[in-house]
């Protein structure tokens, strides 16, 4: 018996073509990273536990390191170290992102769950960074790895989940976000230039002290 199909009923699948392979290069790109600084961020907090006293290698100069960061409670808010969510979260986006380039296809509530999974990640951060500049005091390098790469998996990401109609299927907001996806790149610049503003007015002698 041969199956019939509504070719007008949208996908619960994500579509092939080139826009997957660039979405999952991102994917991997932003997860590594963000795996290389939650795993520093862990064994950092390893030796702080070992020896409370230690310097840490990230402790760069009076207004950029990691140890103040560590030592405060915004660096456990969940009970934990923070980067246990950070290699379990970032672990997953790399593992979904080799699945896409081996042509694994996702149910559509799998990508709405990533999705959220990424809106609260990109929530997290912005939280953390705030916390970092205005209550602690201090830049935490690895931290700003784990900053810098959720900001364009979130923005960039989003936007072509829409496009793709893999998290929304509503075709004008699908629509308009297939137009602006070329342009989903202008998204993290202004994040990051909103990030380096605040960090710049906050720390005005950081800028002559990592010049000098």
């Amino acid at each position: 018996m041969t199956r019939v199909t509504d070719a007008s009923a949208p996908q619960t699948t994500l579509p092939t073509g080139r826009a997957p392979v660039v979405a999952a290069v991102l994917m991997i790109v932003a997860g590594v990273g963000g795996l290389v600084g939650a795993f520093e961020l862990t064994l950092d907090k390893f030796r702080l536990l070992g020896n409370p006293t230690q310097a840490l290698g990230c402790d760069v100069n009076p207004f950029v390191g990691c140890t103040n960061v560590i030592n405060s409670w915004q660096a456990s808010l969940f009970g934990f170290p923070n980067p246990i969510l950070g290699l379990i979260g970032f672990s997953v986006v790399v593992a979904v992102a080799v699945g896409l380039l081996a042509g694994a296809r996702f149910a559509r509530w799998f990508w709405v769950g990533l999705t959220v999974g990424v809106l609260l990640a990109w929530v997290f951060i912005t939280w953390l960074f705030v916390q970092t500049v205005f209550v602690i005091g201090s830049l935490c390098p690895w931290c700003m790895l784990v900053w810098s790469v959720t900001i364009p998996l979130f923005w960039i990401f989003t936007t072509w989940g829409l496009a793709r109609g893999v998290t929304v299927r509503r075709g004008r907001v699908q629509r308009l976000a297939a137009r602006f996806l070329p342009y989903s790149w202008v998204l993290p610049v202004l994040n990051y230039v909103v990030v380096a503003t605040v960090v710049l007015v906050k720390f005005p002698l950081l800028l002559p002290l990592l010049l000098g």
